[in-house]
């Protein structure tokens, strides 16, 4: 979806389990947060708060726990 990042919840290299926030972006007047799939390590954020992301954009790399 196309937005604008306003809340990043982790940092590179954190661990995150299911369900843990990962970003927010606002789009069309409401907040959408992204959760996290499963158990796993980010290993890169790629956006910064303010910055525009379009429809198919990664947003965080996460490295999924097995």
């Amino acid at each position: 979806m196309q937005g604008t990042v306003v809340k990043i919840a982790v940092v590179d290299g954190q661990s995150v389990e299911i369900g843990d926030l990962v970003i927010v972006l606002e789009a069309m007047k409401m907040e959408h947060k992204i959760t996290s799939a499963g158990a796993a390590t980010v290993s890169e954020v790629r956006f910064a708060v303010g910055d525009r992301v379009d429809q198919g954009d990664l947003l965080v790399a996460l490295e999924m726990a097995e």
